[in-house]
């Protein structure tokens, strides 16, 4: 079903800020894609107004930011903080008056629920991670079991995330991966080198300390490669300082954030996905796309999804450091199987592509938009 009205859709995303992450790559995708059919998309953020944004917007995409990000607050001081969000929140959405709000991630979909919800505004909420091993306090647990259930709908990235949640509080939801960039299924990978790569947020979820174990006893057997992690966060001494008590400062780099989206992967010749657990692993599906060969713990939920095992990929016991590690020393020396893998890897992304995945999203957001007009007599 179209929105048929002769108005164009008016719609407003809201995120946690304007960064690096997979969430807010598929937000930008979603917002330029509305904003080129001559949508009215604005773009809520609580991120400060100095903060530029990572991924590239059209010009027509309002960007607001209402420079209240949330911080690790004492629970009095937190609830406090939540409320002022929800009312400066709540204040936006009363002036942008969008006829759907669209929001990512647990405690802003909470926040943009209690706030949409007195204006009349239909609300989806998307998970971007495995609920049932992502910790969001008690607190924010008992909200989202007693606001999802209102929302017009819940969008997750794997069966498994929506199983969880159904089987947790009725919710009506629908499961859309991340798409493929087209920009990484046209990129040819061939750096000519000899670098194993990472990418993520320097944090516990995504394993690299799993990662360095795993390289350390392998590193001798393959002298002429090197480990790469790209990306920023807490972990960055720790993971630093066991890089140095395992020697391997020499042959590790981990120099941040690239400039641009997607430059990791001109510059690997296998990428590792060491997640504890993960929502999707946009990253994953990056790597398959641009044909790099690639090996991944086995984790809940989203890797197995892209992944057939032996066929586009490899796939390891989740956690298993030791077996990670043996797959990275015999795929860094077996040339003809990283080509093989590559090859059947960016094949099997072609079932993820941006304009199929894309599509899934029109048509929900637009079932839903005139679901709304319907009952709005609009």
């Amino acid at each position: 079903m179209l929105v048929r009205a002769s108005r164009p859709p008016k719609v407003a995303f809201v995120l946690p800020g304007l960064g690096a992450g997979g969430s807010e790559h598929i937000v930008s995708l979603l917002c330029n894609h509305f904003a080129a059919q001559g949508w009215a998309i604005s773009l809520i953020v609580f991120e400060e107004p100095s903060v530029p944004s990572y991924y590239a917007y059209r010009p027509e995409v309002r960007i607001i930011r209402l420079g209240m990000k949330s911080r690790r607050r004492a629970a009095p001081a937190g609830m406090l903080a939540m409320l002022r969000r929800q009312r400066l929140l709540s204040r936006t959405l009363e002036e942008v008056r969008p006829e759907l709000v669209v929001s990512f991630l647990t405690r802003t979909n909470i926040l943009s629920l209690l706030a949409a919800r007195p204006l009349g505004i239909p609300v989806i909420v998307s998970e971007r991670n495995n609920p049932a091993l992502q910790m969001v306090g008690p607190v924010w647990s008992r909200l989202r079991r007693m606001t999802y259930p209102r929302a017009a709908g819940l969008i997750t990235m794997t069966q498994g995330a929506m199983d969880w949640f159904r089987a947790t509080m009725d919710v009506k939801g629908w499961v859309i991966p991340n798409p493929v960039p087209p920009a990484a299924l046209g990129t040819d990978h061939r750096a000519g080198g000899r670098t194993i790569g990472a990418v993520g947020r320097l944090v516990p979820q995504k394993g690299f300390d799993l990662l360095l174990d795993a390289f350390a006893p392998v590193a001798a057997r393959i002298p002429d490669w090197t480990l790469t992690i790209w990306g920023e966060g807490p972990e960055r001494k720790a993971l630093e300082g066991q890089c140095a008590r395992l020697g391997l400062t020499d042959r590790v780099s981990m120099p941040g954030v690239t400039e641009k989206p997607g430059e990791w992967i001109a510059r690997t010749d296998i990428f590792i996905l060491s997640s504890r657990f993960e929502g999707w692993g946009i990253v994953v599906g990056e790597a398959m796309g641009a044909g790099l060969p690639v090996i991944s713990f086995d984790c809940q939920w989203g890797p197995a999804e892209m992944i057939e095992h032996g066929k586009s990929g490899l796939l390891v016991p989740n956690g298993d450091a030791a077996a990670l590690g043996e797959a990275i020393a015999s795929l860094c020396a077996d040339e003809a199987r990283r080509e093989a893998l590559g090859a059947a890897a960016r094949e099997r992304m072609a079932q993820f592509g941006h304009d199929q995945v894309l599509a899934q999203w029109q048509s929900v957001v637009t079932s839903l938009l005139d679901r709304h007009r319907v009952r709005a007599g609009s």
